[in-house]
């Protein structure tokens, strides 16, 4: 079981630990923060790959809580045991999985009455805003000068996950070092194109 425990305080901004803050996951960041307010010690933290799941559970750890990644795919035995543990010490619990139930398949049937009364923060797939900002931090991390008209005409084009958008940055990473030219939409049409990940496009 990959649990998760680091004895520090949560950051007064989500943003001061990488964690681009948009519309698309600020309610989640939020409802982590507020853990408090919880009607249990215990809440599932539902959202694609690659969205800033992990961290935000890092987060919410350094804040005094429990985390477990990946719960689906996790011993349902020791869940139901976590999960007691939470209500009993106080110290809550913090599920990330890729869908709750019923979606998530539980076969216990004493862990799927207590994740029925646990509450759930989801995090959407990226908006506009978060699109951009995660190409604008791609391509400073790879060291590529992105103009900002590039930027958008991605944004417009690519399929909105983060999985997709990592590999986009990854495939023009490659192509402007291939080219040996600055990244540029007609560079960025050809390259997607041929990887097969333009969208939007007659």
């Amino acid at each position: 079981m990959t649990q998760l425990a680091l004895p520090f305080v949560w950051p007064p901004d989500p943003s001061d630990d990488d964690f681009l803050l948009s519309e698309s996951n600020a309610a989640a960041a939020a409802h982590l923060r507020d853990w408090r307010r919880w009607p249990v010690p215990a809440s599932l933290l539902i959202g694609p790959r690659k969205s800033g799941r992990t961290l935000l559970a890092r987060l919410f750890v350094k804040g005094g809580g429990r985390a477990i990644d990946d719960a689906d795919q996790q011993n349902e035995t020791q869940l139901f045991h976590a999960w007691n543990a939470a209500q009993a010490d106080g110290v809550p619990l913090l599920l990330v999985a890729d869908a709750a139930p019923p979606e998530w398949r539980v076969k216990l049937p004493d862990l799927r009455s207590r994740l029925g009364a646990t509450p759930i923060a989801r995090i959407a797939p990226p908006d506009d805003a978060l699109m951009q900002a995660l190409f604008e931090r791609a391509f400073l991390k790879r060291g590529l000068d992105a103009r900002p008209d590039l930027v958008q005409w991605l944004v417009a084009r690519v399929e909105r996950s983060h999985i997709a958008l990592g590999r986009a940055a990854d495939v023009l990473d490659m192509a402007a070092l291939a080219e040996r030219r600055r990244l540029s939409i007609p560079l960025a049409r050809a390259a997607l194109a041929a990887a097969g990940m333009l969208e939007g496009e007659a």
